[in-house]
């Protein structure tokens, strides 16, 4: 078809669909290419056995719970441990880092993926200027305008190397990493509460027995003092009282220390003032709280239920993802940038018929020489992620090793509080034997004094094993990677956005 013979608006549409069909075979060759550089993502063995140690023996009975079924509002279901526990995944600061930490990638990964589309903006422009005669060819000052207002699009770069869309996954992948260690710090963080917790009540039972004895000591030491001062006794005897009496009462001044330090350590864990007064002198036995035994599982299990193994799987990727992005900077880089609007020497011409104008100006750009630096880039990369592939089967040994220390410290732990709950059954009836034989004159005061301070011994021992057999059960909870978490923690636990208008 002869264009010339159709005018000048048959050529300008003709214009139109020639530069309509560059576009779509632009668009073609970019939706064909695309191709990912990067290495096929893949995580190495887990460097580790296919069971736990002989001794480190868990419960397999049908009363054993699986972690990661089990919240953690149903595994610890002491009222005021619960309430501990949220007052600190709503107020604790290193939480609170993490979380922010989580938004931080996020608003990364939003970037990066804004990368992938072609950014437009309204550009305008309004110059005047004055050419005076003597530069120009007519002899007389010339006064000039420029007013234009475009649509444009910035350097919009054509990934067909795949380079831009490695960026975005490795910043989705950091972003994922990120958010499981978040969901580690929050395991930890009901741990480190829970085992807090423990330990304030195992002082609190070893205060109370501490002052009891005290008390029990200070009854005797008056009674002995008034039989000096009759003599029905020798001050001797006097003076072994005295000195047990003061063996209970510096005890009791260092559980008092102890307790204090607990109770500092556990409010700044909760991120806010919390009360926990010791029992007054008197009170009864509190019980430790009750936790349900559970079941270790296999340790391929740890893969998933893990978070900090979890993350360190999508550190690999993100490292992965890296090289890709590495080693399609060796190839050209193409960008498009162009322009589409009205132009004219008079304000009130700008939108009129004709004042159209538009530029269309792709790029090309190919690495010739830069000292070694896009082969350094890529080594770099490489290095990274052998790194990465090294953190995530150390992770994976850290989490193996935590597992098997929980496992055999509870059985051993149980086994021990049962030696130890005899041995304070018989050193209880040895106590009450030898108080009875010195009261018929069959034995020393000795021998009484020997048997209350071992019984006191055995009794701060074993309300101790307890505590650590609690213990080791938390640690068994937070090493099998917890239970699922409520979203609405990590909410919680961020501040309040004084921001306003903020977008999502």
């Amino acid at each position: 078809m002869d264009f010339g013979s159709q005018g000048p608006g048959a050529a300008a549409r003709a214009s139109r669909v020639s530069g309509a069909r560059a576009v779509v075979a632009v668009a073609g060759m970019y939706l064909a290419g695309c191709a990912s550089l990067a290495p096929p993502d893949s995580t190495p063995p887990a460097p580790v056995a296919n069971a736990y140690p002989a001794d480190a023996s868990g419960p397999v009975g049908a009363d054993a719970l699986q972690a990661a079924a089990l919240a953690w509002r149903d595994y610890f279901t002491d009222p005021e441990l619960r309430g501990l526990i949220g007052l600190a995944l709503r107020n604790n600061r290193d939480l609170r880092m993490a979380t922010l930490r989580v938004e931080e990638a996020r608003a990364g990964y939003r970037i990066q993926r804004a990368a992938q589309l072609p950014a437009f903006g309204v550009e305008g422009q309004a110059a005047r200027s004055r050419v005076p005669g003597d530069l120009n060819a007519s002899g007389r000052s010339l006064v000039s305008g420029d007013y234009e207002v475009a649509l444009g699009l910035a350097a919009w770069e054509l990934d067909f190397w795949g380079r831009v869309r490695s960026l975005k996954t490795a910043a989705l992948e950091t972003f994922f990493a990120t958010e499981a260690a978040q969901q580690a710090a929050t395991v930890n963080l009901i741990a480190a509460v829970a085992d807090g917790y423990v330990g304030l009540r195992e002082l609190d039972e070893r205060l109370r027995l501490a002052r009891r004895t005290i008390a029990s000591r200070e009854e005797s030491f008056r009674i002995f003092t008034r039989r000096v001062e009759v003599g029905a006794t020798s001050k001797l005897e006097l003076t072994q009282v005295e000195a047990l009496l003061t063996q209970a009462q510096a005890l009791g001044a260092q559980l008092e220390r102890e307790r204090a330090a607990q109770a500092h350590a556990l409010a700044l864990l909760v991120g806010a003032p919390v009360e926990l007064e010791a029992p007054p002198p008197g009170s009864t036995a509190r019980a430790l709280p009750a936790l349900p035994a559970l079941r270790a599982g296999l340790p391929s299990d740890l893969l998933l239920d893990r978070p900090d193994i979890v993350a360190a799987e999508h550190q690999l990727r993100a490292a992965n993802a890296d090289i890709g992005a590495a080693r399609a900077a060796f190839f050209p880089r193409i960008a498009l940038t162009g322009s589409f609007g009205s132009a004219s020497a008079q304000l009130g011409g700008l939108f009129e018929s004709g004042s159209r104008t538009w530029t269309f100006a792709p790029t090309i750009s190919l690495p010739i020489f830069n000292g070694g630096r896009i082969r350094a880039n890529l080594d770099l990369a490489w290095v990274r992620r052998d790194m990465a592939v090294a953190e995530y089967e150390r992770t994976i040994q850290g989490a193996f090793r935590d597992v098997a220390d929980a496992l055999s410290a509870q059985h051993w732990l149980f086994e021990q509080a049962r030696i130890l709950q005899a041995t304070v059954d018989a050193q209880t009836e040895r106590a009450r034997l030898a108080g009875l034989r010195y009261e018929n004159g069959a034995a020393a005061f000795l021998e009484v004094l020997d048997a209350e301070r071992d019984l006191l011994a055995a009794q701060q021992q074993l309300v101790q094993t307890q505590g650590a057999l609690l213990a080791s059960r938390i640690a068994l909870y937070a090493a099998l990677g917890g239970g699922p978490l409520d979203a609405r923690a990590a909410d919680a636990a961020l501040p309040p956005d004084p921001r306003p208008g903020q977008s999502p």
